[in-house]
């Protein structure tokens, strides 16, 4: 599958927590965590599972970052 955006990052499933619409999706990516929320009807499309190899893409308009 290619896609447009750039910004995809290769990590493994450490949990999926299934809610009555939403789903909460946490990757491993070189040792930081992505929490991604995506539909229910998505991760059980994709039957994700912990351990999983996934790509993580961000697609956004909007990157906030900050220093202390």
């Amino acid at each position: 599958m290619e896609i447009s955006a750039r910004n995809q990052l290769p990590g493994t499933v450490k949990s999926v927590t299934l809610g009555g619409v939403m789903a909460e999706v946490v990757v491993d990516v070189a040792g930081h965590e992505v929490v991604s929320a995506i539909t229910r009807t998505s991760a059980e499309r994709l039957n994700l599972q912990v351990g999983d190899q996934v790509t993580v893409i961000i697609k956004s308009t909007e990157v906030m970052i900050g220093k202390s």
